[in-house]
């Protein structure tokens, strides 16, 4: 039986917390494929995880196999018996920050007063998340940052979205190797996943790594304009941009992942049929 990982983003990608519409149906046909015995799911978000286990209670998702949480810098298994982390990830992308603690490396980047730490239930253990003031050039900040960290010496990964909501820039300190990407890549490793075998849905900033990769990708229809202007460079052969009108969807959402799934992976109409 061919074995497929199928790895989505949360919030305004699976979940439809965006201001667009979400398609009737989207989301129980996402659970029909998401269930099949073919298909291991990976939740990939920013998300820490008591808020990814409120957001399957909440919009009734289905239970992963896999999370990759905090924006990549822990991921989880999941089975009957509970969620265990992978100590072997943590120990992977330590090495990055040369062992300094949070608060030392808020000290170091205090010098920004653009940047405020965000509350304590956003941070982990390799992360460290910042609201950054509407009116900062965002590209500026990162080409900043990234002089005073290598004059530190630490090996960070910083990821810059918008909640176009609350009108507030976002960043993520990372370490360098702890990425959405990496830590898909390092799942596709232990588990015999090939490219070709796995699928990644996404919607923002946060996500460009996995889109603009060789991994197959779909961009939901409801991303930002900016998200999709940069994703317009991407290499057409590995990203999808959802255009709606599939099965009588929008293309949001859950519906846009759908839409890739059946780009990339021609059984999944097979299982559709059942339900239409």
């Amino acid at each position: 039986m061919k074995r497929l990982l199928l790895c989505t983003d949360l919030d305004r990608t699976l979940i439809p917390n965006g201001l667009q519409p979400e398609s009737s149906m989207a989301r129980e046909r996402f659970k029909l494929i998401a269930g099949r015995s073919e298909i291991k799911l990976a939740y990939v978000t920013g998300r820490h995880r008591a808020l990814i286990e409120q957001a399957i209670a909440e919009f009734d998702l289905p239970q992963p196999d896999f999370a990759i949480a905090d924006v990549g810098t822990t991921i989880y298994r999941v089975d009957s018996s509970g969620w265990h982390r992978l100590n072997e990830w943590d120990t992977k992308i330590a090495m990055d920050w040369l062992n300094l603690s949070r608060d030392e490396l808020v000290r170091i980047l205090s010098v920004f007063p653009a940047m405020q730490l965000q509350e304590k239930q956003k941070q982990a253990l390799h992360k460290l998340s910042f609201y950054v003031s509407p009116e900062t050039d965002g590209q500026v900040l990162l080409d900043e940052l990234n002089v005073l960290l290598r004059q530190n010496g630490i090996k960070a990964n910083l990821i810059w979205s918008v909640d176009e909501a609350a009108n507030l820039g976002l960043l993520d300190v990372l370490p360098a190797r702890a990425n959405k990407l990496h830590a898909i890549e390092f799942l596709m490793q232990q588990n015999g996943f090939r490219p070709e075998n796995t699928m990644f849905a996404g919607d923002s900033g946060n996500d460009m790594d996995v889109l603009i990769s060789s991994i197959p990708s779909v961009l939901v229809a409801n991303a930002n304009a900016e998200v999709k202007r940069q994703a317009a460079n991407a290499c057409k052969e590995t990203l999808y941009i959802a255009k709606g009108d599939y099965l009588g969807m929008n293309g949001n959402y859950s519906a846009g992942i759908i839409e890739g799934a059946a780009h990339y992976w021609p059984e999944v109409e097979v299982w559709l049929d059942k339900i239409n």
